[in-house]
């Protein structure tokens, strides 16, 4: 369920821009807050069952998902552990999991963990999930959104 501000229904951030607006521009007035994103791991989650989950949904963070980390007995014991407890605490669905929770995420690949801090970090702290690239080979530059779709997929 994605969530707003007054309890409007969320549209893609893209359809939100007018042309010419920088990405990642504040929403104008009286449109809705983004509150959650729907992401695409890299590889995906694979449960015990060996089912491959790898659509999902992150929801922007509060100061309590920063802060409750650190009273976790894990945490306290080791820092490096402070990211798993707060991206299970801000996934909001992963496939059909009927929860994301920490030991989800320590069994996660290393690769789709580090999407998730980026996604994390974009949404958090920069307000978007888009990031400017340049080709390789021709040097063209455009924006990439980096929460969902595989390469060639609009």
């Amino acid at each position: 369920m994605r969530r707003a501000m007054g309890g409007a229904a969320l549209e893609p951030q893209a359809d939100r821009e007018a042309p010419g607006e920088a990405p990642g521009a504040e929403p104008r007035r009286g449109e809705a807050l983004r509150t959650e994103f729907d992401f695409e791991l890299p590889r995906g989650y694979l449960d015990a069952d060996g089912v491959l989950h790898t659509r999902g949904s992150m929801r922007l963070a509060t100061a309590r998902d920063e802060l409750l980390p650190l009273y976790d007995a894990r945490v306290q014991e080791n820092a490096a552990f402070t990211t798993v407890v707060l991206l299970a605490r801000v996934i909001t669905a992963l496939g059909t999991l009927p929860s994301v929770t920490a030991s989800v995420v320590e069994n996660m690949f290393a690769s789709d963990v580090a999407f998730l801090q980026d996604l994390y970090r974009r949404i958090n702290a920069e307000g978007h999930t888009r990031a400017a690239v340049t080709c390789p080979q021709c040097a063209h530059r455009f924006t990439l959104d980096l929460s969902g779709g595989r390469l060639g997929e609009s």
